[in-house]
């Protein structure tokens, strides 16, 4: 896993590095594939709508020919790079689950066929 960090309008610390890494890793269990590449943007924003500091963090996980984004918004950088992580985690179980589902489902479809109860073929959807 390739962990690229990228710091704008703030000084990226090792404090702050070791916070997003130990986040982003965290995260690499639902990932199946070792060559992944990781972009996490944190920053300083201005909203002319909010008042005071707002700070941005931004995920963005490549694996398997998939891409996975993330952005979130917060008044402490650290609520917003949880926040990111835990929409991250969302979206990646949602692909897993989504892919284990339809696994299921050709499994199940390809069983019926070979017992003869269902006359369907699962390779050409007819």
């Amino acid at each position: 896993m390739n962990i690229n960090i990228k710091a704008t309008n703030i000084e990226l610390t090792d404090a702050i590095r070791d916070y997003v890494e130990k986040k982003v890793e965290s995260v690499s269990k639902f990932v199946n594939n070792s060559n992944v590449q990781v972009q996490v943007e944190v920053a300083k924003t201005t909203n002319h709508h909010k008042n005071g500091e707002v700070y941005k963090a931004e995920i963005d996980i490549r694996a398997d020919g998939k891409k996975f984004f993330t952005a979130s918004e917060s008044e402490d950088l650290y609520s917003a790079i949880d926040q990111a992580r835990e929409s991250m985690m969302s979206e990646l179980t949602h692909n897993k689950d989504r892919e284990r589902t339809l696994y299921k489902r050709g499994a199940m479809s390809v069983k019926k066929m070979l017992k003869g109860i269902s006359k369907r073929n699962p390779f050409t959807s007819k």
